[in-house]
Formats: structure tokens, C-alpha cells, sequence
């Protein structure tokens, strides 16, 4: 089994759950008392978030390519990087490291398409959902994408830092998710991807009308087979 070093904290809230996903993955394919070989570096969110509100990604991508550094040096065999937003500065953590970093995008790409779907709606911080280095991705493995209307928009980054980062999961944020994920499937989404690893605390599958993928299980699930791949 290949060690899996975790970058996260990016919120905390999210990357606990990582941890709890790929126990279960390990343990689901492997059985009895088994569990996975983790290292992890948590952040410190505050900083981190003060960076993505200055425009600093530069400096956030030197960050954080330090402590990919420092995860590979205590051991660590593949990297994952436990948030959505921040794989913005994921080709500066890939220019720092020697062992493969699994994109979080890649994965859902993957996931999707083995669902045989080719459009999907994307929710995430305004940073994943407007800007390029996500979507991108995911159209370069073949599927369209669509995003909320910008008031929308607005809601559901607003939820993301102010509450589900602040580990607060409110009824009336679910109802307004739901509102919005049924719009994105009035549009053509056929299914939805929960484009920050702290939607899967609030939304679940049996919250939308169309197919819910949670990069945050979804991730840590591929993490799981790279570690235990011969």
C-alpha cells in the first residue's frame, strides 16, 4: 500500500472527511482491520482564504507547494490536494514535487463519464465556478458544463465560506441548493458536480433531481485504487 499524503485544512471541515472516505474505501476493498497508510499537512484556512480574497495565488501556489514538499519528504507516495478551489495553483505544486499529484477534476471527469453523462452543472466558490482552470478541465475530457446564473452565484459561494467552512449546515441553504440544482437540470445538466469538497455536508443525492457527484468521495476513492494499484 502507497502512503497518501493529504494537503488540506483548506477547510478542515472537508479534509476530515477525506480521512473518513479513504478508510472506508481501504477498508471496503481490503476488509478485516485494514486502513490506509495517511500523512497529512492541514493549513491554516484563514490564511489561505485571505490570499484568495487578495488575488494572491502566486504566493498561495508557493504556499502550498512548500508543504507538498514537505509531505514528499516525510513519505508520502501520491498527493492530494483536499479542496477544489486551490487546484488554481496546482501546476505550481506539480512543479515542486516528484510524485504525482491527483487532480481532483480528472477524477470527477472520470466518475461522470463512466456514468455515460456529457453535461453537467457545477457548483463550487465563485473562483471554480467562473474561472477557467476548472471547467477547462473538465471540457478537455469531453463534457459541457454549465454554472448557476450569477445571483446564484452569489448564494452559493456565500454558503461555502460563511457557513459549511464554519461547519454550520442550515436547512434553508439546502432548499436554496436544491432550488438551484433543479434549475441547472431545467437547462440540460444531467447530472451535478459538487464542486467544493464542503457541498457533500449539505447535499446529498437524494437532494437533486439528477445525479450528485461528490469530488470530495470521489477523490478520495481514486487516492484509494492509486494507492493499492500494482
Amino acid at each position: 500500500m502507497r502512503v497518501i499524503g493529504l494537503l488540506g485544512g483548506m477547510s478542515w471541515e472537508s479534509t476530515a472527511e477525506y480521512y473518513r472516505f479513504i478508510n472506508q474505501e481501504v477498508r471496503r476493498r481490503l476488509g478485516h482491520q485494514h486502513s490506509a497508510k495517511i500523512l497529512m499537512y492541514s493549513l491554516d484556512f484563514e490564511l489561505v482564504e485571505q490570499m484568495q480574497a487578495a488575488g494572491e495565488w502566486d504566493r498561495a501556489g508557493q504556499l502550498l507547494a512548500t508543504e507538498a514538499r514537505r509531505l514528499e519528504n516525510a513519505g508520502a507516495d501520491l498527493l492530494l490536494l483536499c479542496t477544489n478551489t486551490m487546484h488554481k495553483v496546482a501546476p505550481a505544486i506539480e512543479a515542486a514535487i516528484g510524485i504525482p499529484l491527483l487532480h481532483i477534476a480528472d477524477a470527477t471527469a472520470e466518475r461522470v463519464k463512466a456514468r455515460g453523462l456529457e453535461r453537467v452543472g457545477l457548483l463550487g466558490t465563485r473562483f471554480t465556478m467562473e474561472e477557467d482552470f476548472y471547467r477547462a478541465r473538465l471540457t478537455e475530457h469531453g463534457l459541457a458544463v454549465s454554472i448557476p446564473e450569477s445571483q446564484d452565484r452569489v448564494i452559493v459561494d456565500r454558503v461555502i465560506y460563511e457557513e459549511l467552512c464554519q461547519g454550520s449546515i442550515l436547512s434553508e441553504s439546502r432548499q436554496e441548493y436544491r432550488r438551484i440544482i433543479t434549475a441547472l437540470a431545467a437547462g440540460g445538466a444531467q447530472g451535478v458536480i459538487l464542486g467544493c469538497t464542503e457541498i457533500g455536508l449539505l447535499i446529498k443525492p437524494e437532494d437533486s433531481p439528477i445525479p450528485v457527484f461528490d469530488t470530495a468521495r470521489i477523490h478520495a476513492e481514486k487516492a484509494v485504487e492509486s494507492a493499492l494499484a500494482d
